[in-house]
Parts: C-alpha cells; structure tokens; sequence
C-alpha cells in the first residue's frame, strides 16, 4: 500500500508546478476554516464540545436492560448518550439546574443498585475550554521555536508551521462534521498529530536544504521515507478504530471502547491531512523557495 500511495504521490509532484501543488491544501484548509467558523458563530464553540468542556453528568449502572431502553427511560432528562461496556451502561446528561439533578439521581438510585454518579460542573468546564486552547498554543510556539533554531530562515519554517497548523484545522473541521465531540481523548489526539506534522515536515525540509542532489532527487526520496512512516501509523490506527468500534459485533463479549475509537479516528483524519500538507502544500513553499536564483546553486547540487 505505502509503495502504491508513494508512486502516486511522487508522480503527482512531478508532473504538477508550484501553484497547483498548493491549490488543493489551501482550499481545503479555506473550507476547514469556513466550517470551524460557522459552527462558532452558531454554537460559540467551533467543535461540539464533550462532558469534560461544557460540564455533565455521567451515570453508570449494572443492568441487563440495552442502552436504547435506557435512553427511553430517562428521555425526560438531557441524556446525549448511552452505551453498553462490559456488564454497566453508562449515559450522560448535559448540564442541568440542582432541582433536576436530584431528581435524576433519585431516579436512577431508586431503579438500580449498584450506580455511580460523576458530574462536572460549566465552571469547571469552561477551566479546562482555556487550558485547552492553552495546550494548543503552547505547543504550536514550542514548535515554531524549535523549527526555527533547526533551519534558522523564515519561509521554511513557516511552511512547517502553516502544514502543521492545516493539519489541525482540518481535524477540527472533520471532528465537527462526523460529530466528534472535543474531549480530553481527543485533546491528545490533536496535541499528538502537531508531533506527526512536524516529524514529516522536518524530514521534507532537512532533505530539501541540508542533502545533496537535484530537487527531484531529494523531494523523491523524502516522499518514500516520510509516506512509509505515515502509512505504517495509519494502519495501525485503523486496526485500532476497527477493534474499538466494530469488534463487539463479532465477539459480543467484547465491548466498545469510545475514547480509543474517537482518538484514532481523528487521528486517521489528521495523519491523511498531513499527506497532502507535507507532500503537497510543503512542498511546493520549498521548492518555490529552493529554485529562486539566489539559492539555486546552494540547494540544488
């Protein structure tokens, strides 16, 4: 599969000037910026936001009835979700008034023995909604700082930073159309795909300003080392949102497992956004920048 998906993406390169390299990420960076900012403009939030972030209670209980049954029972409450792990049902409820909350507690303890009960208050909440836009930025400087001090020019690391900050975007924007809700799971998947970004982006630049060879040459063989190692992540966090997704259907002693299958599926979007970044968007900014005629010589030999 890597060989097949390197030749493609070698070729295409080849056969596509600077520009049209770039067209295809902006765009979809551009309709990722659209969809991110007509979810805030109508929600406040750019992404549907989890428990953890806008506060909740989650319930779990030992019980033979199905999730669907226990979303019936307590439709009368702001239920968002229900699923079965194990012998338990776990749901959670968005925030609601003390009178309410009593009330639901009273409900379920006097239906099912053997209940626990863990809310998150919106304050509490929105404290974490900042220290997650702090994660964000603290990374992204960190990470510019560091590209920076390796190449020490400012067009090649602001390729990297532009990919890297595409890849997440672009994450985001999948997350709010598949309806993936932002949580702590998926907080990691996201701090962790600005790690992949940058890893196959310095590997593109180092080859391109720090190797021998002709452009070709050096761009070639960057395709082939970096598209195997994303592959090789790819197929595992496949294997790994097949297992945490579907695998009860099969085996029904096995039971979903929703934090692994939200983080690998968001991860799976970033890693193919990051493809095209590096590959495409990246790319094309350096080989614009190496070919100019005052840098010809130096990074073409």
């Amino acid at each position: 599969m890597a060989t097949g998906i390197t030749e493609l993406i070698d070729n295409f390169v080849k056969n596509h000037n600077d520009r049209q390299l770039l067209a295809l990420p902006l765009s979809i960076l551009a309709v990722s910026l659209i969809i991110l900012l007509y979810s805030f403009v109508n929600t406040g939030s750019p992404v549907t936001l989890g428990m953890e972030f806008q506060g909740g209670t989650q319930i779990s209980v030992e019980t033979t009835d199905s999730p669907a049954a226990l979303q019936e029972a307590f439709s009368s409450y702001p239920i968002t979700d229900a699923r079965q792990t194990g012998s338990r049902v776990i749901m959670d409820f968005g925030v609601m008034d003390n009178t309410k909350q009593r009330q639901l507690e009273s409900d379920v303890t006097s239906r099912y023995s053997n209940v626990e009960i863990r809310q998150i208050g919106p304050v509490y909440g929105q404290e974490l909604q900042v220290q997650a836009i702090q994660a964000l930025i603290i990374s992204f400087i960190g990470m510019a700082i560091v590209v920076f001090l390796l190449f020490r020019t400012p067009t090649p690391s602001f390729a990297v930073i532009l990919s890297a900050f595409s890849d997440i975007m672009i994450a985001l924007a999948f997350m709010k159309v598949a309806g993936v809700e932002l949580s702590l799971g998926t907080l990691a998947a996201l701090l962790m795909l600005i790690g992949y970004s940058v890893d196959s982006d310095i590997l593109l630049t180092n080859r391109v300003l720090k190797r021998r060879g002709t452009m070709e040459e050096k761009v070639s063989r960057a395709i082939q080392t970096g598209v195997t190692m994303t592959s090789t992540a790819l197929v595992a966090l496949v294997v790994m949102y097949v297992v945490s997704t579907y695998l009860y259907l099969i085996i029904p002693s096995f039971t979903q497992i929703p934090l692994l299958s939200q983080i690998s599926i968001v991860l799976i979007a970033g890693l193919f956004a990051d493809i095209m970044n590096t590959w495409l968007l990246n790319t094309g900014i350096l080989r614009w920048y190496a070919m100019k005629p005052e840098f010809k010589g130096r990074y073409n030999r």
